[in-house]
């Protein structure tokens, strides 16, 4: 396809002058930061590092890191680099604890966030002669937002439909001739296969691309989706910690997404040393926001295993390429677009009087992911009552749902009958082929 760009300057700018670029913005982030949040002053003055150090962007690897424990020891404001009455917006996600991530937004923020998903939208053809219909949630969750801009930007007709609802979803599809959807790929298939119930077809669903992320897929599911929408379907990546969807996109050639590294700069290190790797190998992907002002977090470990790429793209960009993640450094899960850790449940178990005696089961049916906790009842609570227990599941999900966000199946079950290895029970079973 012709290809087009948002802003074609930075998107196909030389290596050498990018470089410079985020060099220059390096040396003001670190200055803002040191100056403004003395947590991060903190952690730079026991490395022995202070702004005068960091000349360039080949100093970067001299800062400390940022990790989500950071990230909740300093909840709410530890990390906030702007007077609040400069910030418009907080994003917000789940922690590991149940404790949110609140990120803080400037307007300037806001519309450098914007411009990156307006290059995303443009990099799938998008256009302002397109109809783009975003199914993401809105609200707290960045993907709404994150894409409602960027379809502004770019100028194409914005259909805010949030997710869910499927016979309003299309409805206003098929009416208004959306031609790009933006939500996550489960209910990318969900809504393929709703419209292929419905008797439509490939050929009379207005669509042309589809810009999926959130959560994990595969290439099978990525070509599954293409069939049943007629589509070509494209990847973006993005964390609430950085900005949210945009921090990097798919390009024409899907081999990859190519990060805006002018705004958000990537390294691959060794998860266990810290070691910064060279181009090609795998390893945790770290990134630090260059000129992001409320939130701005520098060298921040997204626990996502990943590889970097500079050879050069059909697509004509010079932006570096990151594989689609590979797995995780820990043990958070992604389910239907939300983030789940197991300590998350063991939380809640205890809470409501159960021992931390459980195990998650997350499979994908029909490109849908389903999200199963078995518990373990303790000899006390124990009854063989199909009343009791089905009361005991609804109350112990309903907690799940308000520490988690979404809906597990809970399973009771009898004491010990939970698989154990060396004593202790396996905490998670994912079925999901996600590489």
């Amino acid at each position: 396809m012709e290809q087009n760009y948002f802003q074609k300057e930075i998107e196909t700018m030389s290596r050498e002058d990018m470089k410079q670029l985020q060099s220059e913005k390096l040396v003001k982030q670190v200055k803002h930061v040191y100056e403004n949040v003395p947590y991060y002053r903190d952690l730079m003055d026991k490395k022995g590092v202070s702004p005068d150090d960091i000349q360039s962007i080949d100093d970067l690897h001299k800062l400390p890191f940022l990790s989500k424990a950071d990230l909740r020891d300093a909840y709410p404001y530890g990390l906030l680099a702007k007077p609040l009455e400069d910030c418009v917006r907080i994003q917000s996600t789940s922690g590991t604890t149940g404790r949110r991530v609140v990120a803080f937004y400037t307007q300037k923020d806001i519309d450098l966030w914007e411009d990156c998903c307006a290059r995303a939208i443009t990099a799938v053809g998008g256009t302002k002669k397109d109809v783009c219909q975003v199914a993401y949630g809105y609200g707290l969750f960045t993907g709404g937002p994150g894409l409602n801009g960027g379809s502004h930007k770019v100028g194409c007709l914005t259909l805010p439909l949030s997710s869910g609802n499927t016979e309003r979803q299309i409805q206003f599809m098929t009416d208004l001739s959306a031609t790009i959807l933006c939500c996550t790929p489960s209910y990318a298939a969900y809504l393929g296969e709703s419209l292929k119930e419905m008797g439509y077809t490939p050929e009379t669903i207005p669509l042309k691309a589809g810009i999926f992320g959130a959560e994990p897929w595969t290439e099978e599911m990525r070509k599954s989706i293409e069939a049943t929408l007629g589509i070509k379907a494209y990847d973006i990546y993005g964390l609430t910690e950085t900005t949210g969807p945009g921090v990097s996109f798919e390009c024409s050639e899907q081999t990859g997404m190519h990060v805006n590294e002018d705004h958000f700069y990537a390294e691959i290190i060794n998860p266990d040393t810290g070691e910064v790797l060279p181009e090609g190998e795998k390893g945790e992907l770290v990134f630090t926001s260059l000129d992001k002002e409320a939130f701005p977090l520098l060298r921040y470990r997204t626990r996502d295993i990943c590889v970097l790429s500079r050879k050069k793209c059909s697509c004509g960009r010079t932006l570096v390429k990151m594989a689609k993640p590979m797995g995780r450094t820990d043990d958070m899960l992604i389910i239907r677009g939300v983030n789940v850790f197991p300590s998350q449940i063991e939380t809640v178990l205890l809470k409501e009087g159960y021992e931390p005696n459980y195990q998650i089961v997350v499979d994908r049916v029909k490109n849908n992911d389903t999200f199963d906790v078995n518990v373990e009842m303790t000899p006390e609570m124990f009854t063989d009552k199909v009343s009791e227990i089905i009361s005991m599941e609804k109350a112990l999900a309903g907690a799940m749902k308000t520490m988690l966000g979404i809906n597990p199946s809970v399973h009771l079950v009898p004491p010990k009958t939970i698989a154990r290895s060396e004593g202790k029970a396996v905490r998670v079973v994912d079925k999901r082929k996600l590489i």
